[in-house]
């Protein structure tokens, strides 16, 4: 079965079938750093992050940009009110950004270009649109005439006939809080002192639009395989990369649209202006796993299905973790055995399952189903069996697999890294179970509770002494 993804423009699954054969050429829609990202956001980078990997798994090659929006009507008026430049304005966004990319475990793309370091290439793109003569000037800039491309909406639905054309209904905003199809924004005359760019279009700013036409043309070529985003980007924002360039390159643009459904809270939108969201550092701060946080995000819910942010689900993401966990870990320590062929046909139809369900549009909940049924199945038949070395590998190949997806044991293994224990604390643990043995339990309490002072929780269960970072 080969990797089928559903294209919003066609409504359709499809075959994902590259442009240059083995070559995926995939570009996603990055942040605007003028603030913290939210989970909300993050939900949709992590389904980016899963395509990104079972792409890799399913493609020699991928090249994976996406964009960094530097530059826009919220940054500018931010850093004009704290008088300083605009990098100085995003740099702690960005740091923070690529923070919580690295602490969700997300595989860093291979460009993050930044609209500021493409001017050039905006500038050129805007001349090609005004030579094809579907742009007009005026005192505000230049502006990209809807009219002009009879095929806008096909990928919306919302058709370009009886939208408002020319000056009076254009554009000139960059946030947009209301769906809004009038003629947009290409560049944007500003004044001597305001921050811009003095280029062949005079001195001025780009539109939002226009960034991710040209830098995508300039990393990935005219036209590209997969183009990724939150569903609130299909409109305007994808509708109208579509229009300016097509308009301009005469080709079409991007093969397949792949957008991911909103995490609500409260079954709202999460969104910064709503105040309704929660951030990376919050969360982190109130006592949650990065390893789990990442888990419910991504198998919550279908990425084209809304998912709402609530503790009961990540109580139920951690505890899925910890199953993998012990799973894993108990395959590792198997000893030699013989046979076990009955396991080794269960964990290569779980494998079987799994593929068929990242293949169906990416249907990380189906395939984690998969998963975790056989992983019941796979540890009642290895209470009774100790299986071949053959075999063991087998269980080895089917979590490291479905991790590769998943990307959950990298964090466990971090955070276990992070709370190894000191010597002092083995010592400790090591005396409590001697002074059990010989059933000394008052000074057992009392190390116990030495223990708790150095944030370390013992467990007393039928197979013996167990810990835990408080």
């Amino acid at each position: 079965m080969s990797l089928r993804l559903h294209d919003t423009l066609t409504r359709r699954l499809q075959t994902v079938t590259p442009l240059e054969p083995g070559h995926v050429r995939l570009y996603t829609c990055g942040p605007t750093v003028w603030n913290r990202a939210h989970i909300g956001n993050f939900r949709t980078f992590l389904f980016e992050d899963v395509l990104r990997r079972w792409l890799e798994r399913s493609f020699p090659r991928v090249t994976h940009v996406m964009n960094l929006t530097d530059v826009d009507d919220r940054l500018i008026h931010n850093a004009t009110e704290h008088h300083q430049r605009l990098a100085e304005e995003t740099a702690p966004w960005i740091e923070g950004f690529f923070a919580d990319l690295d602490t969700l475990g997300i595989r860093r793309a291979h460009h993050y270009p930044r609209a500021t370091g493409y001017i050039e290439e905006m500038v050129t793109l805007i001349e090609r649109l005004e030579a094809k003569g579907v742009t007009y000037r005026s005192d505000g800039g230049i502006y990209f005439r809807i009219a002009g491309f009879p095929r806008y909406g096909r990928l919306s639905g919302i058709p370009a006939a009886g939208l408002v054309a020319g000056r009076s209904g254009r554009v000139d905003a960059d946030d947009y809080t209301k769906e809004d199809a009038r003629d947009f924004a290409l560049w944007k005359t500003v004044g001597p002192d305001d921050i811009g760019w003095d280029t062949r279009l005079g001195r001025g700013r780009p539109g939002w639009h226009i960034e991710c036409s040209a830098m995508s043309m300039a990393l990935l070529g005219e036209s590209l395989d997969i183009h990724c985003g939150g569903v609130d980007n299909i409109f305007p924002h994808h509708e109208n990369e579509i229009a300016q360039s097509e308009a301009a390159t005469g080709k079409p643009f991007v093969r397949i649209w792949c957008h991911g459904e909103h995490l609500t809270m409260n079954r709202e939108k999460m969104a910064k202006r709503l105040g309704n969201f929660r951030t990376l550092p919050d969360l982190l701060a109130a006592g949650y796993r990065p390893a789990a946080i990442r888990y419910l995000l991504i198998t919550g819910a279908h990425y084209r299905r809304t998912l709402d942010w609530d503790e009961a689900p990540l109580r139920a993401a951690d505890e899925a973790v910890g199953r993998l966990t012990e799973f894993r870990d108990r395959v590792r320590s198997l000893g030699a055995g013989s046979g076990g062929e009955e396991i080794g046909a269960r964990a290569a139809a779980a494998a079987d399952a799994f593929a068929r369900a990242m293949d169906d549009d990416l249907n990380v909940p189906e395939a984690v189903g998969h998963l975790f049924g056989a992983i019941r199945d796979l540890n009642r038949l290895l209470d009774a069996v100790t299986p071949s070395v053959a075999v063991r590998q087998q269980l080895i190949a089917l979590v490291e697999e479905a991790d590769a997806v998943l990307g959950v044991l990298p964090l466990v293994d971090r955070e276990r890294a992070a709370s190894a224990l000191s010597p002092e604390d083995e010592e400790l643990l090591a005396r409590r179970v001697a002074v059990r043995a010989a059933r000394d339990f008052a000074e057992s309490d009392r190390i116990r509770a030495q223990l708790l002072e150095r944030g370390i929780m013992v467990e007393d269960t039928a197979q013996g002494q167990r810990w835990k970072r408080a």
